[in-house]
């Protein structure tokens, strides 16, 4: 499947700042993604961005919003339209005026896929939370307490053995880590701590 953009601009720059509303959110979420399981990922990762928007980058609630929208709506176009991944997304989003940094950073959080270089920092760590926090979402559902006493060594443990969330790829895990300039224990820390705490 060609998943390709072929275009690295996005949006209008005159759309800066502009937001979709939490309910706008919402409801293109329960409207798009009918699946459960991929509308759980999209809340974790929303939620991972606003969590290192406000801890990590100190940012304004506007801004954590802005983090936090471009997570929650990054697969948004998945279930239903595979063929058309991210590129249904954002053109959505574009018809929308919303912000193109949130625009961007959808189109670039798998640059293999989209062929989009993650450039600023909400780029790096969206393409960085995506593919870890599923992996450890993975590993939760198969440990009889869950989160509850998760740690790094398991976690780890679980990125090299290749059977476990094979369709989680290792390789953009790394690449991910290395663009955001970020090691592989904070970040799984970080995401074990928190994302446990959302629920669809």
């Amino acid at each position: 499947m060609n998943l390709q953009l072929n275009r690295i601009s996005f949006g209008n720059p005159a759309d800066n700042g502009n937001v979709l509303t939490p309910q706008e959110a919402e409801a293109l979420l329960n409207k798009w993604v009918l699946n459960d399981r991929l509308k759980l990922h999209m809340k974790q990762v929303g939620f991972l961005m606003k969590c290192w928007a406000k801890e990590k980058e100190q940012l304004s609630e506007d801004d954590q919003w802005r983090w936090e929208l471009a997570g929650l709506l990054h697969d948004a176009d998945w279930d239903q339209w595979p063929e058309e991944h991210c590129r249904k997304i954002i053109e959505e989003l574009e018809t929308r005026q919303v912000d193109p940094e949130i625009i961007r950073a959808i189109a670039s959080h798998g640059p293999a896929h989209f062929g989009v270089q993650p450039e600023t920092k909400m780029d790096k760590m969206l393409y960085a939370f995506d593919e870890l926090s599923g992996l450890i979402h993975a590993y939760s559902l198969m440990r009889p307490n869950g989160y509850e006493g998760m740690d790094v060594k398991g976690v780890k443990k679980r990125v090299k053995e290749k059977a476990f969330a094979a369709s989680v790829s290792r390789d953009e895990i790394n690449d991910a880590l290395n663009r955001a300039a970020i090691s592989m224990d904070e970040l799984i820390n970080f995401i074990v701590k928190r994302q446990g705490n959302v629920s669809v």
